[in-house]
């Protein structure tokens, strides 16, 4: 049990641009090269849908930016643009949490590459009584919760919650 918890941790922990999972929260920005009118900067909301001009509603949750690229200009294709070069840009990912003994809990805007020391230190370090390894992170993994121990190491994604317990020494 201890393996797979580590296994599912390191690899879904590894996160790079294109693997990236858009939800709601994120911030995108989606420009079609030479059609000014048509970029738009939108925020995905707790439906996970987003409008864009000439097409339908676009559910985008669990969409990387690259399928949604692909999905716009295929919908644009033909009728609207003849090729259309569209990009999809992430201008704010969905916020991380962090609570228990840091100097300042709250949620935090995530950014790539984010490791649990990296989430401490933005939370403004431990707090005085703060553990120094009974870390915890709380994600989502196929739709369920699941609870992982955590060190400094640990890879943060959008959406994880951080719990730094008390020391009782």
């Amino acid at each position: 049990m201890r393996f797979l918890m580590f296994f599912l941790l390191f690899f879904l922990g590894h996160v790079t641009a294109g693997d990236y999972k858009l939800g709601a929260g994120d911030q995108i920005q989606i420009t079609v090269y030479g059609e000014a009118d048509l970029t738009t900067n939108i925020k995905v909301d707790k439906s996970g849908v987003i409008s864009f001009p000439f097409l339908s509603d676009i559910k985008v949750v669990g969409l990387s930016s690259k399928i949604l690229e692909n999905k716009i200009a295929n919908g644009l294709r033909g009728d609207y643009l003849i090729d259309p070069q569209v990009t999809v840009s992430i201008v704010m990912y969905r916020p991380f949490f962090i609570h228990g003994q840091v100097k300042r809990p709250g949620g935090y805007p995530f950014q790539e590459d984010l490791t649990l020391d990296k989430a401490i230190a933005i939370a403004g370090g431990l707090a005085a009584r703060a553990s120094k390894s009974s870390w915890n992170i709380t994600r989502l993994v196929d739709g369920k919760k699941a609870i992982f121990e955590a060190n400094v190491s640990s890879a943060i994604l959008p959406d994880d919650i951080i719990e730094i317990e008390q020391s009782f020494f």
